[in-house]
């Protein structure tokens, strides 16, 4: 990837890191690693950042490090929703992590996505889903669009989850702050001392025969299990949640599933909506509950 540009009058007589930062939103991080890789050139040579800018200067920057990855490539099917040169979406199975971990070393999404696209960069996603729940992932192609990504803001995650119980309000507002819980590495719990945790929903259908509700919801922040912990302190726990709620015969999983993401695109600006179906399992509670208004 190359970022390109000729410096105008008033660009003049400054910094070329001053422009790359301002102009590009370079961070001070990837800054340097472009300086240490001689990946700045200046009208055909490598510059460093202290370079002193003159009106019609070519600029061109190299975003093509060769990195260290200790992912494994394996052939791993995956459903791409979405790909250009920038970015690659896929939608996750329920059950597969996201990233390799001591816990989960192989047959992660990183794994198969490594394979796809059979080159020595690192893997980064822009966003992540717990193990079971299912949805949409979005992948950078280099550390500049994975960066450009993460401070954007514009990124809009909204969900469809079936939940216990009929919920009192149905549509409203989830401002609770979310926290570690004492003795746990995992579960979290909504706490005063936690981070601020808003969640917005809206019941699109319920079933009084079968105690169930199906729910749109949409993030406005972006906490661990949030989700699950705002739902379950509603009195609601997500359909199979083990870890907030009870086990079911009806699914084997918590019933969350990202269905839809928006957000700027990091280079053409064009509003990106990538959708995810829903899979076969929540599906067939949905079928057997009658919530049929999606």
């Amino acid at each position: 990837m190359l970022l390109t540009h000729t410096v105008e009058m008033h660009e003049a007589n400054q910094k070329i890191s001053q422009l790359l930062k301002n102009k590009f939103n370079i961070s001070s991080r990837l800054l340097t690693k472009l300086k240490m890789n001689q990946k700045i050139i200046v009208n055909g040579q490598a510059v460093f950042s202290s370079y002193i800018l003159h009106e019609k200067d070519q600029i061109c920057v190299k975003i093509d490090f060769q990195e260290e990855d200790f992912i494994a490539a394996e052939n791993i099917k995956l459903n791409i929703l979405y790909e250009d040169e920038y970015l690659l979406a896929v939608s996750k199975p329920a059950g597969m992590v996201v990233h390799p971990s001591s816990y989960h070393l192989n047959n992660t999404l990183a794994n198969g996505v490594k394979y796809y696209l059979n080159n020595s960069k690192k893997i980064r996603p822009v966003n992540r889903l717990d193990r079971d729940t299912s949805g949409i992932v979005v992948f950078a192609k280099n550390e500049y669009i994975q960066e450009l990504m993460k401070n954007d803001g514009s990124m809009q995650k909204e969900y469809l989850t079936i939940v216990t119980g009929l919920l009192a309000n149905k549509k409203d507002t989830i401002n609770k702050p979310i926290a570690r819980k004492e003795g746990s590495i995992m579960e979290r719990i909504v706490d005063a001392t936690g981070q601020d945790a808003i969640t917005h929903y809206n019941v699109l259908d319920e079933s009084v025969e079968n105690n169930l509700s199906l729910v749109h919801v949409v993030l406005e922040t972006g906490r661990t299990h949030q989700i699950r912990v705002h739902f379950a302190y509603l009195g609601n726990s997500i359909l199979g949640d083990t870890l907030y709620g009870t086990e079911t015969n009806l699914i084997n999983r918590q019933s969350l599933h990202a269905w839809k993401l928006s957000f700027s695109h990091p280079i053409t600006k064009e509003k990106i909506t990538i959708l995810a179906d829903i899979p076969n399992d929540m599906k067939n509670v949905m079928k057997l509950a009658n919530l049929n208004k999606f």
